[in-house]
This record gives C-alpha cells, structure tokens and sequence, in this order.
C-alpha cells in the first residue's frame, strides 16, 4: 500500500472511544472523496438525517499523494458529511481546504478520520502520532475562543513555548521528533454557536468554507481536530517521483525569467502571486509567497505587518466597500477568526443592504436590524454584522431576532421574514441553486450551475474558467482561430468523450444539448477523482493549455497518471481515473436520492429565468464570454446577457440523466447503471427504500 499510511481513525465522540478501519477495505475507491462517500454509506443507515443529528458521520480524508513531492497534490484535505448550509434539504456534502493538516495526518499514521457521535461537553481530539486521546476543552478554555487562539493554545500545550525550529518528540511508540507544530482544523464562535454558514479553520487561511462544517463540528461538541506526525510515507519509486516532479517542473511550471502572469495565480503555470482580490489592491509593503505542503506555486501569501495573512480569494473580496484597504485587510482577518464562509457573506451583506435601500429593514415580517448603514464602510459596521452572524444576537451580546435570522443563513432568514420566493425572483437574493449564494454565471458558464444544480453544492471548480478571460488577450482578429483551437486541444483530452469539440460550444442553439450533457458528466467525474479523491489542487489542475511547455500543451492526461504511479505503484491510466469519477459520482448521486432527491426539485431560481440579476446591472458586471459558434464561425462571445430557458434546461435534464443511465422521469439510478459499476450493494438499498429508477 505504498502511498497509504494503512488506517482510518474511527473516532465515537458519544462514547469517547477510538477504532481503527484498514484502509484496505477502501483503497477501491482512491482515496479522498471516494473513500469518504464509501464509508458515509456504509456507516449511516438513514440518510434522511438532519446535519445536526448525532449519528451523521463526518470523514476528514486524505490521497496517497498527500505529504509526498507531487506538485499541487500533496496538502489538500476533502471533508464530508451531511452539511446544514444547503436549502431546503442539508444534503450530504463535501468541502476542501489546503496547508499542511493532510500530510501531518499521514507522518501521524492515519489516512483519514471519521467522527461519529456527540460528546456531552466540549472536547477536542489530540493526535499524536498513533496516540490518540479525545479531550476536554475546559483544560485548555478552548471553547469560546476564535480559530486562531485555539489553534495557538493547542500548539502550546503539545509542543510548549519553545522556538520555531526546536525540536519536539510527541509521546507515543514512533518516539520520532518534529520541529512542526500540529496542524490543527477548528471552529471558532460561528460553529460553537450553530450558524449554518461556519466552516472550518487550518492555519491562518485555510478554511473548509461550503456546507456548514463549523456548525456540525458545533452540534458534536467538537472544538478541533490536532494532528502532530514523525513518521514518513512509504514511495513505491521515489526516484520515479523526484524525477516525474523535476521534468513536470522543467516542462509546464513558471519560469522566474520569463514569466506570463504577475496579478493573479490561478493555473498550474502561474508564478506564486497570491490571489488577494481587495478592492484597492495588495499592500505596498514586504510580502513572501505561502503555499500548501508540497505545492510549486503559492496562491497566498503572508505580509510584513501580519494582516491578512493566507487570506485568498472570497475571503479578500468580502466588504469591498471598507473606507481603507487595512480595514478590509482586517475584515479578512476578522471573518477567519469567527469560522464563517465568505460568499455566504458577501451576497448575504448585498441582500441586506437592498433591503435597507428600499426601507424595508424593520417593516414587514423583517425584524430590526441592529446594523447603522451611515457607518458602511468602517471596522465598527463589519465588526458589528460578522459577530451577529457569529453569535446570532446583535453583535454586542444581546437578543436580535435578526441577528439569530441571518446566523441560520440568508436564504432561511428571507423565508422566515416571508421574502424568499420575492426576492430570490428579483434577483436581490442573488442565492440561485440549493438555496447558495452564485458563484459564476450561470447564464453564460452552463457547465457551473448545471454542475451545482445536479450536484450539492456550488462546484468551485477552476478547469474551465479560464476560457472567459482569454477574449481579452486574444487580438480580435485572432479570436476565431484561437476559439477554435483551444476547444480542439482540450476536448481531444476529455475522454471517454473526447473529439466532441461541440463540448465547449456555449451559443444558444447548444447550451441544452447532449454534448453539454458530456461536458458537464466529464467536468463530475474528472474532479469526483483526480481532484476530490486524488486531491490534485483544484485552481492548478486540469492543465490543458500551458504557455510555457514548448508546444503551449499542458500535462493533464500525462502528468496525473504518472505521479499516482510513482507514488503508488499502480498504473491507473487516465481514463482509469475518469470511470472511477464516474463510479463516485452515482455513488453521491445515490445518496442524495435517499435523502430525497427527485428530478422535479433540480431547477434554478425564476430570475435565472426570467430576468437580469439586479446586482449584475446595478455593479455594471462585463459580460462573460465564453466559446461558440455563432454563425458558422467559433468564436468568444457574450452569454451572460441572455436567460436560459425553462423547456431547453428541462430538455438538457433527460439528456444528462439518460448519458448517466438514471431513469428520466425521476432522476433515480437505475440498476443496470450501478451494476454496471460494481455498486450492486447500492441498488439493493434504493430498491429497499423505493428509490431505484425504471430505464
């Protein structure tokens, strides 16, 4: 089992008792998102439990690639259970964070942890090598304190107060030594206090953000999960490794002497700039790159003065309207220290900030709001809402039924103020799919809301998004050719539907079509593997166009299946991986039928529909184009502008279900389909439930 440490943690917080699960009797599925998915099936019998529910089982899983050389492989972490930010059904779900917590679990010899229960106080679990003790927080005051102080507590209790670089031997029978500090995931006041859009914390920046993790860790009583490891990872042929590692370098990585890109990092190719998106830009003072374990290319970065440290992404984009830039700097800060989910936050405070420009706070079934508008903009006001959130109250310690509204999430606080389906409509709840705030535009990237819709959660994933900026570098008179091209390249990689370059056709006349229908089962499959269960970065991988290898091709296809052999010692082809994505997706798609998933339900919100999203024209939002053909001729052009249609995407569905061999009507799996990829067990229990779908 080269790659694998060998063992789960089983972990029963109601009883306070530990087992281990071989990693053998999962390899099956990869690791990662496979092995979580198999395990949740197996060990929760009723999947119409509510997230909150003692007896939903939570995986913190990691890939045999995890703590190894594999570039933008090796410190990525998938979560699982069944989350409570999703409307109206907290579907089983998944998140992924970064940094160092997958690769010290594995020197600690442990694939993964799986938590089952709730304690009947506050503890936190304390790994130390295959020592595993659960705790109590009142010891260590842990419960109360943000993500960062519990962190930092824990650190001093297991390792003391030494000096970076000193080293430490755990207790436990490797008796190895360290001069790491654990890594350590935790909650902070959001999760303790149950609001729907906590998530999880690792390190500064590192947060498991979708699904409302935070509050499920809340509802087990669980503070945090620390992991100190000494050991090392067996390699099936580390000269295989270093040297695939060095020519995937040589061949596709940046080159600091000719380099392409210095805004943003989001390709495998790109330099380490970070992706800091404040609104009036990055400090002007020292900054180094940060990066997970193992990565080529750091996405974050860490400042001089401190602030907003591994801060990326959503994260930096929230409160754009800070009087400073240190205010938003610190905003970021602040929303990391409290556990909440950013994109939850940034339309959440639109949506209410609409309400308030049409005088409604406080009329109506809206209760008042404790928020003074003539302060947006400052530390106080954003201070003042991310604590309300937080605690549910009105950010001073005292009752607010609107604060304890906006803490169960914005789309349930709309149906409770009796504004949903009135506001969803108008697009000033701009929450499109599973009650979700929008990430990318439908309208113009199907693939995104069709991938979300037929999903869980929003997709947040990268391999195609890039498309929409290349019409600003590409010359006018280039853009046929180019388009053209670059759909070849990339669709003669997508097997086993690869040479279908009507794939990436986004014109009007194909968005409802069956080669939609591929692209968006290629994109599920793909990812449920090589990057959710393999756990290759989402924002590096695919790599299909690469402008500094020689020919401009990049390494997907090539590079994946090469490093899981050097690692592992198995010849997994890529096409391997794909059918194995595929196994793992009717696997989820399964259980979210037992959970209550019927066709009828996977549809967007009317204003998709309809109309514009009030926030896209207000802000002045460019269109996004993307590939097409338009008259005969590939192209980029402008989607974002259009509404899809409510037959055609109702069409687009029956195409989708019948490529997956899923029954039409309903939207159920079928027998035939899951025998068909050994998942007989799961067609026994859908049949048992009457969940099992008619060809």
């Amino acid at each position: 089992m080269n790659g694998y440490a060998g063992k789960i943690l089983r972990l029963n917080l109601t009883e306070r008792t530990t087992s281990i699960i071989p990693t053998s009797d999962y390899e099956q599925w990869g690791g990662g998102h496979g092995i979580g998915s198999a395990i949740f099936f197996d060990l929760v019998p009723d999947k119409t439990i509510d997230g909150f529910d003692p007896a939903n089982v939570v995986t913190i899983m990691t890939s045999p690639l995890c703590g190894t050389l594999v570039a933008a492989a090796g410190g990525r972490t998938e979560v699982q259970g069944i989350g409570v930010q999703s409307y109206p059904i907290g579907w089983f779900t998944r998140s992924n964070f970064g940094g160092r917590f997958s690769a010290m679990l594995k020197y600690a010899g442990w694939d993964g942890i799986v938590i089952e229960g709730r304690a009947d106080e506050p503890v936190w679990i304390d790994i130390r090598d295959e020592d595993v003790q659960i705790r109590d927080c009142a010891s260590l005051s842990l419960w109360g304190t943000n993500t960062w102080e519990c962190q930092q507590s824990i650190w001093r209790d297991v390792v003391g107060n030494g000096s970076y670089g000193d080293w430490f031997s755990p207790r436990g029978p490797r008796n190895g030594h360290t001069t790491q500090r654990p890594a350590v995931v935790a909650i902070g006041p959001a999760g303790e206090n149950l609001s729907r859009v906590a998530c999880l914390m690792h390190d500064a920046g590192n947060a498991a953000g979708q699904g409302g993790f935070g509050a499920v860790f809340g509802a087990k009583n669980l503070k945090a999960v620390s992991v100190i490891g000494t050991g090392h990872i067996e390699i099936n042929d580390p000269r295989m490794l270093l040297e695939t590692r060095l020519w995937h370098k040589a061949n596709y990585a940046f080159d600091l002497a000719d380099l392409r890109v210095l805004s943003t990092s989001y390709q495998f190719q790109d330099p380490p700039v970070p992706i800091a998106l404040w609104a009036q830009g990055r400090p002007p003072i020292g900054q180094r790159p940060q990066s997970c374990l193992g990565c080529h290319s750091g996405c974050r970065a860490r400042f001089a003065d401190g602030k907003g440290n591994e801060a990326t992404c959503f994260t930096t984009a929230f409160y754009p309207d800070a009087a400073s830039l240190d205010i938003q700097r610190a905003t970021s800060d602040l929303i990391n220290h409290y556990g909440l989910n950013a994109p939850e936050l940034i339309w959440g405070l639109q949506y209410i900030r609409f309400l308030h420009q049409d005088g409604l706070l406080g009329t109506g079934g809206i209760p008042p709001c404790p928020l003074d508008f003539n302060t947006y903009g400052s530390w106080e006001f954003v201070e003042q809402l991310v604590k309300m959130i937080a605690y549910g109250d009105d950010g001073s310690g005292n009752e607010s039924q609107f604060g304890a509204d906006i803490s169960n999430g914005f789309v349930r606080a709309a149906e409770r103020w009796g504004r949903l389906e009135e506001d969803l409509d108008s697009g000033i709840l701009l929450f499109p799919y599973w009650g979700l705030p929008v990430h990318k535009e439908p309208r113009a990237q199907g693939y995104w809301g069709y991938g979300t819709l037929l999903g869980d959660r929003d997709i947040n994933e990268h391999g195609f998004d890039w498309l929409k900026t290349l019409v600003y570098v590409v010359a006018p008179e280039e853009r046929e050719a180019t388009a053209e091209g670059i759909v070849k390249v990339i669709t003669d990689r997508m097997v086993p539907f690869d040479g279908d370059m009507e794939m990436l056709n986004f014109s009007e006349s194909n968005i409802y079509s069956e080669h939609m229908a591929k692209l968006v089962s290629w994109q599920r499959y793909y990812t449920r593997f090589w990057k959710q269960s393999m756990l290759f970065c989402n924002n590096r991988w695919p790599d299909f166009l690469n402008a500094n290898s020689p020919d401009q091709l990049g390494a997907t296809g090539i590079a994946e299946p090469a490093y899981v052999k050097a690692v592992t010692g198995q010849d997994i082809s890529f096409e391997d991986g794909v059918y194995l994505g595929r196994k793992i997706w009717n696997l989820d798609h399964a259980i979210w039928t037992l959970q209550g998933r019927h066709r009828d339900m996977v549809h967007f919100v009317d204003n998709i529909y309809d109309q514009l999203p009030r926030v896209s024209v207000d802000a002045g939002i460019p269109d996004v184009h993307m590939p097409g053909i338009e008259h005969g001729r590939w192209g980029f052009y402008g989607y974002s502008q259009r509404t899809l249609d409510r037959d055609g995407f109702d069409e687009f569905k029956t195409r989708f279900y019948r490529l997956q061999g899923w029954d039409t009507t309903t939207g159920y799996p079928t027998r035939s389909a899951l025998e068909a990829l050994d998942l007989g067990y799961v067609a026994d229990e859908l049949e048992q439930q009457g969940k099992l779908g008619d060809l």
